[in-house]
């Protein structure tokens, strides 16, 4: 017997999936759009987003820079279908980020340096 029901795998009412999440928009303060989510930092512990690494300028990979936020800077706003942060593109370069061949650690001494800089700011 089919479900006549179709059951969307990659998102619920209270999750979705990181395929889903890769690629979303995200928009600064002004509605402009800064960039899209790259990729997301999860804890292995925990299994926490940590950060959520957005993708901004270049063109077809080339010339990116990558911004790692933490993951409570972005709040989904449905009306646009992306993420939005409270900062914009000037508050984003002069904070941690990072080109595709120069990835960081990822080790406590970056992660408190990311925090840090957006719990100042």
């Amino acid at each position: 017997m089919e479900n006549t029901q179709t059951i969307d795998r990659n998102e619920t009412r209270e999750t979705i999936s990181s395929e889903k999440v890769d690629g979303t928009a995200v928009y600064g303060r002004d509605g402009e759009q800064i960039g899209s989510v790259h990729h997301l930092m999860i804890g292995k512990r925990d299994g926490k987003v940590r950060h959520a690494v957005v993708s901004y300028g270049g063109f077809l990979g080339m010339g990116e820079d990558y911004f790692p936020l933490p993951w409570n800077e972005l709040t989904y706003d449905e009306s646009r279908g992306g993420y939005v942060v409270n900062r914009d593109v000037a508050q984003l370069k002069e904070g941690p980020r990072y080109r595709r061949d120069e990835e960081p650690s990822w080790d406590r001494a970056y992660e408190s340096q990311l925090t840090g800089y957006y719990g100042a700011i």
